[in-house]
């Protein structure tokens, strides 16, 4: 099992005292996937991957280029590495994460989208 945690919401204790106990057992089916771990490449790399009920999703692996809105319209321009990033350790390592600031042909460019989910990068413009 990779990740999967039971919500902290509840309390430890019932109101009369008793320790309650856990409403159900951890099940494989509800376990996430592996992070992608999309970095910035020369060339697109997806792998398709098999969901619940045969369905066909798209990680992407590596990433060459970013669809980034501006004023003008949406243009497709060439990553050339991370420059900022929730999660500092991902800059140094060159991944790209939704929220990452990532410099490109046309300047600096926010993430706005979950790039190993979605299988390409989407992008708005940082003035």
């Amino acid at each position: 099992m990779y990740q999967y945690h039971q919500p902290y919401g509840k309390k430890v204790t019932a109101g009369t005292g008793g320790r309650t106990r856990k409403f159900k057992a951890k099940k494989v089916a509800h376990l996430g996937g592996v992070f992608a771990s999309t970095k910035v490449a020369a060339k697109d790399v997806k792998e398709s991957v098999r969901g619940r009920g045969g369905a066909l999703g798209i990680k992407l692996k590596k990433a060459s280029m970013v669809n980034v809105v501006s004023k003008t319209g949406m243009k497709q321009v060439k990553m050339i590495r991370v420059l900022d990033s929730p999660n500092p350790e991902y800059v140094r390592m060159n991944v790209v994460t939704r929220g990452a600031v990532v410099e490109t042909e046309l300047g600096k460019v926010r993430v706005t989208n979950r790039v190993g989910q979605d299988g390409i990068v989407n992008g708005v413009l940082v003035s």
